[in-house]
């Protein structure tokens, strides 16, 4: 049937008249009024939090990012990218799992159980297949003591309570009681006050997760608040993007000071609106050691009746005995007005077995957000802290053990000698024409970048030397973070960085390292590319 048939038809006029209906056309001008306005809200409210300069920055990413998934439609282009990515992939797998014949692989359970004195041997060589020389103090964090009185009390515990769950505090009353004193001790370490609540977490990602999920409970609550936000630098732990995530809150990044590597104070204030439950900040951040200003953060806090969480997991037992050591910082626990969460990490600077962190709260009438209760469960009335159901009592009895041995002095002790070493690297880096440290770190951590050369060129010649760095990006750099092992090797560190540096100078050195080239490809690819190569890295990892 010719168009024009079709177009002069009944049904057809009868369309045309339809959507030519006056009050059609008023609730089209409405709904195109209503998506402008939004649209208009949404510019003016990127522009005013990100500022001009950074909205075309991510308009011009988000567009890169939209060409991009369109070029991967076409055949020829989606078939080169997915034989990059597996090349990529069989690349980590062979640096991450590599395959030697003469090292057997366990897939399936052994008919027979090893003997003790076969699993002792097996124990043995697992614990001595290739690795950084930690031992040594060549890793920047990871390890943070090497004490064998200290691990072998923690292993005491770990015996003596490894039956333990705390999810039966009536079969295991010690560990209840040994829980309950570690979250006071901590409390007390951080100044809360007689009504403050805590609770004992896996590590920093779950005490952040539990912090974002309790604040966005008392946002509904309190404030009907459906759709929350949390407003944080870009600097603070991905630990947040990941609580955003899961529990459907909105995480608005704010830029840094360039100078300060700082959150910016006005970007913080223009971020907070009707939706914002929580403020976070870091003491310290992790990627440079620099501390937020979390007395600028705790009056928008209070002004705007919002939550405001300190991120204290990398700073740990670091910033809580800093002054203590006669190291002078800014105000940041919670003897700051508007501070109403803290997490510490106590498998950090509280040198406790790796398993174990505090997330506290200004008071237990907000901790009780965090709770999960079930009371109408078949199975009998459930409830339980945090994420987990059960959890291991032995890691804290471990943590207990660790805290009670070590005691005020022996922290104060690892204090001045940790946070005096981040002190000498860094003025050594500062000694340095071609280098140049972010920010003013603190207590721990040093970041560094190069005017001159590839950071991460510095960082691959630095592994060769056996030091393992922890590269950052944008902006590019690397940071040392001195604990107990490292600090004992940072005149060997400051050492060799010179003499690297001292190479680069005389020419010696011209060939780019393997960070280099990743970090090089994360910079100019869409950041979906990197997730799928960062996804491959997972997965190797899980490869027997």
């Amino acid at each position: 049937m010719p168009i024009s048939s079709v177009l002069a038809s009944p049904a057809s006029q009868m369309i045309q008249a339809y959507l030519n209906n006056p009050r059609l056309s008023n609730i089209k001008n409405i709904v195109f009024i209503i998506f402008v306005y939004k649209l208009l809200a949404f510019l003016n409210t990127t522009l005013l939090v990100h500022g001009p300069n950074r909205t075309y920055r991510e308009v011009k990413t988000y567009l890169a990012a939209l060409a991009f998934r369109c070029a991967k439609m076409v055949p020829s282009v989606k078939n080169k990218l997915e034989t990059e990515l597996e090349k990529a992939a069989k690349d980590i797998e062979d640096k991450v799992a590599p395959q030697d014949d003469n090292f057997p692989r366990y897939t399936t359970l052994p008919k027979h159980g090893f003997s003790e004195e076969l699993m002792t041997k097996e124990l043995a060589r697992y614990s001595e297949l290739p690795h950084t020389r930690w031992e040594e103090g060549r890793v920047s964090g990871a390890v943070y003591h090497h004490n064998k009185v200290l691990s072998d009390l923690s292993a005491r515990a770990y015996r003596t309570f490894s039956s333990a769950n705390p999810l039966h505090p009536e079969v295991f009353p010690g560990v209840r009681k040994m829980e309950a004193e570690v979250c006071a001790m901590v409390s007390a370490l951080f100044h809360a006050g007689p009504d403050a609540g805590a609770v004992m977490t896996s590590g920093g990602t779950e005490s952040i997760l539990m912090s974002c999920k309790t604040h966005r409970e008392w946002g509904k609550s309190v404030k009907g608040i459906t759709k929350p936000e949390i407003v944080a630098p870009v600097t603070i732990h991905a630990a947040f993007d990941k609580a955003a995530d899961y529990f459907g809150m909105k995480l608005i990044h704010v830029p840094i000071d360039p100078v300060t590597m700082q959150a910016d104070m006005n970007a913080v204030k223009k971020a907070i609106n009707k939706n914002t439950v929580l403020l976070a900040g870091s003491a310290i951040n992790y990627p440079h050691g620099v501390m937020d200003d979390i007395v600028g953060m705790g009056k928008l806090a209070k002004k705007h009746n919002i939550g405001l969480h300190v991120d204290c997991c990398l700073g740990s037992f670091m910033v809580a005995f800093a002054e203590k050591a006669g190291y002078k910082l800014p105000a940041f626990d919670f003897r700051v007005p508007g501070v109403t969460a803290i997490s510490c990490d106590t498998h950090k600077y509280g040198f406790a077995p790796k398993g174990s962190s505090i997330i506290m709260y200004h008071s237990k009438a907000l901790r009780r957000f965090q709770y999960f209760k079930k009371g109408d469960w078949p199975g009998g009335i459930y409830a339980s802290p945090s994420i987990a159901g059960s959890r291991p009592g032995a890691l804290i009895a471990g943590c207990w053990a660790s805290m009670m041995h070590i005691g005020e002095e022996g922290y104060i002790k690892e204090a001045k000698h940790i946070i005096g070493a981040q002190i000498k690297v860094r003025k050594a880096i500062e000694a340095i024409p071609s280098l140049y440290v972010y920010g003013n770190p603190m207590t721990s951590v040093v970041a560094f970048n190069s005017k001159k050369y590839n950071i991460y060129d510095i960082s691959d010649q630095m592994s060769k030397r056996g030091w393992h760095l922890s590269a950052l990006q944008n902006p590019p750099g690397v940071h040392f973070t001195s604990t107990i092992p490292s600090a004992d090797a940072s005149d060997e560190f400051i050492s060799d960085l010179q003499e690297v540096m001292a190479d680069f100078e005389a020419g010696k050195i011209t060939e780019s390292g393997s960070t280099a080239g990743m970090y090089g490809m994360a910079a100019t690819v869409p950041s979906s590319v990197v997730a799928e190569v960062a996804g491959a890295f997972i997965d190797a990892l899980y490869k027997p």
